[in-house]
């Protein structure tokens, strides 16, 4: 987990703006790694999801309970990681998660035109954002999530049981449904 984290705070650490090419499913860290972004540009194709939840951990990785409320504000944000769905591409420009949703075809140019402004300018405009908007402490919030994590991977079985039920193409064990698991993952 901590390098994966490294990467992210790199990416949010770099004084040139990261621009992401958003393109097809970002799904767990394919999100975090999204929103470590300056700038998201997706295609019309693209939908995001907050998965860890749909894995019987949390949704809390990489930074994404620090990234998103900060991103589309605190009520979408909790809606999206504690249920778990999708965001398609008209949604996601819609609520701010992106900035803006093109073609495929189109994706590229479009993200090589914001990047072709005067680097001192948009560097100096990052780090004005940036200072502005990260009141708190990301490294501190990354580190609890990362707790987080491993606490519902070692103190539960939820990880297998959902590896296993999409394998087998069946619903997960849950306490919400008539699936009913012991707390260890396994049926009862």
């Amino acid at each position: 987990m901590e390098l994966l984290d490294d990467v992210i705070l790199a990416l949010r650490r770099l004084h040139q703006p990261v621009i992401a090419a958003v393109n097809g499913a970002a799904i767990g860290g394919g999100l975090c790694l999204a929103l470590a972004a300056d700038i998201r540009v997706a295609s019309t194709n693209v939908y995001f999801r907050a998965a860890g939840i749909n894995n019987g951990l949390t949704a809390s990785e990489l930074g994404l309970s620090y990234l998103l409320p900060r991103a589309i504000g605190a009520s979408r944000a909790f809606e999206i990681m504690l249920t778990g769905r999708d965001v398609p591409a008209e949604e996601a420009e819609r609520i701010g998660l992106v900035s803006c949703q093109v073609p495929e075809g189109q994706l590229l140019d479009t993200c090589y035109a914001i990047a072709a402004f005067s680097r001192p300018g948009i560097e100096l405009t990052k780090r004005t954002l940036r200072s502005g908007l990260d009141a708190g402490s990301l490294e501190g919030h990354m580190q609890a999530e990362g707790l987080g994590q491993l606490f519902a991977r070692l103190l539960t079985a939820n990880f297998e049981e959902a590896v296993a039920a999409r394998a087998e193409r069946r619903p997960r064990c849950s306490p919400t449904t008539n699936n009913h698991c012991t707390d260890r993952g396994e049926r009862s």
